[in-house]
């Protein structure tokens, strides 16, 4: 049995409609947030624990960086911006991942995870209103130790630190922008 041509033409379109308009769902590409109207935003210094020098930048300059590159919001500073993120780290922790062991005594770290937690939040300065609020953003990487070169070990785990920034600067631009 042939199936009418009518038909036919009918599948085609509706396998047409459907495949553009998919699921109803849209990426934006304006460099804009969805459904919010920013003028202008400011990420001032991240808080953070740590007593290392240059921790708190490392993580500002990720998600400065995020913004600058994939959004058309203008950065400036806490005192002229329609919107404030704020964002503090609230634990950085390590954790062994892998072991070596020497002389069959006892055994030797060579590997760790670096787990870092952040709060962060956008905030609408004209009125105080929060508008998305992540109190428990958290990522990990891990790092190679070098028992022999203690400065090997604290490269990798300041490449760990920038990885783990990027992640999440990445999750903050897609909540502000995308809405996620």
């Amino acid at each position: 049995m042939q199936t009418p041509k009518a038909f036919r033409i009918l599948l085609l379109m509706m396998f047409c409609v459907f495949w553009i308009y998919g699921c109803g769902y849209q990426l934006q590409a304006t460099g804009k947030p969805l459904h919010l109207n920013i003028a202008s935003m400011a990420i001032p210094l991240m808080e953070t624990p740590s007593t290392d020098i240059g921790f708190e930048g490392d993580f500002t300059k990720m998600i400065r960086r995020e913004f600058v590159s994939h959004s058309q919001i203008p950065l400036v500073s806490k005192e002229k911006a329609a919107a404030v993120l704020i964002g503090k780290v609230t634990d950085i922790k390590t954790e062994p991942l892998g072991y070596r062991v020497t002389d069959e005594t006892f055994d030797v770290t060579s590997s760790r995870w670096l787990k870092i937690r952040l709060a962060a939040k956008l905030v609408d300065t004209e009125t105080g209103k929060v508008i998305w609020n992540a109190p428990d953003m958290a990522e990990k990487a891990s790092f190679a130790v070098d028992s022999s070169d203690p400065l090997k070990t604290r490269y990798n785990q300041r490449r760990a630190t920038k990885k783990i920034a990027q992640l999440l600067a990445e999750r903050i631009y897609l909540k502000t922008m995308e809405r996620f």
